[in-house]
């Protein structure tokens, strides 16, 4: 498996792989439901009731933690779909195509790169008022120009190959000619693009759920329960521990995996040599 050549991508999938499973398992396991209130322990330390206590208002904090880091793995991985996927066929079709409609849609790519994305996420995210609905393409909305730079440009090299020239005087329509012949040489950038975005994603989700402008009530995410708890940091630190700690453990997951994945896939990278 080409995962297992790499210690860091093998590590990062080893440890990715026990937190889906945490995330997973951990509820059917645990004793308490993630919306269940103890009305009998509000900020109760961890006990055989409570493996890591209460949160203030009264919830298991094994539960609703698992339950953030699902939401939160969960818009990670649809933002990072979306905007690679999109960075894939804009740059595809520019590089392909060229000419007006190359000009014409890497004018479009210059100009969101211009705009500042997170203030426009701010200032958006508060009207729509969807909670993660409506987080997830606002986040993949500024997180594919880079990349569809990069493959518009490799696509534009693979252009005059001797097969995908072939296959076109052949009278091979484009979209089979990208499908076919173009994308499986782009596979490893677009895989390795995706598992970073990953993280970035959950990073960025974070910040704006700790800042009330990402995931709404009663649904929670790792950073609406990092904002929640940090408050009582010091007199019930649990709830905020464990959060943080489950975030810094699902970012390092992925950027190892990432990481690993671009050194096997690329020989010329220095982890490769």
């Amino acid at each position: 498996m080409i995962v297992l050549r790499n210690r860091r991508s093998a590590a990062g999938l080893v440890l990715l792989t026990l937190l889906v499973l945490l995330v997973s398992a951990g509820p059917l396991v645990s004793p308490w439901r993630w919306d269940e209130t103890d009305f009998a322990a509000f900020g109760a330390g961890p006990s055989a009731g409570h493996w890591l206590g209460t949160t203030q208002s009264g919830r298991d904090v094994f539960a609703v933690t698992l339950r953030g880091a699902r939401t939160s793995l969960l818009i990670g991985l649809a933002v990072a779909v979306i905007s690679t996927g999109v960075a894939a066929v804009v740059g595809t079709v520019a590089g392909y195509a060229g000419g007006r409609l190359d000009r014409a849609l890497m004018w479009g790519v210059d100009l969101l790169l211009v705009l500042p994305p997170f203030l426009i996420v701010v200032l958006l995210a508060p009207r729509l008022d969807g909670g993660a609905p409506v987080l997830v393409p606002l986040l993949a909305a500024f997180m594919w120009m880079i990349t569809a730079r990069t493959v518009r440009a490799m696509t534009a090299s693979l252009r005059g190959r001797e097969y995908v020239l072939a296959a076109r005087f052949l009278g091979v329509g484009a979209p089979r000619v990208i499908v076919r012949h173009v994308l499986p040489q782009l596979a490893s950038l677009l895989v390795v693009d995706a598992g970073l975005n990953v993280s970035v994603a959950i990073v960025a989700e974070g910040g704006l759920s700790y800042l009330g402008l990402g995931v709404r009530p009663p649904d929670v995410s790792l950073g609406t329960l990092i904002a929640d708890g940090q408050g009582a940091a010091a007199a019930c630190p649990w709830p905020f521990g464990f959060a943080a700690g489950l975030l810094v453990v699902i970012v390092l997951a992925v950027n190892l995996l990432g990481d690993g994945l671009r050194d096997v896939l690329d020989p010329a990278s220095e982890g490769a040599r």
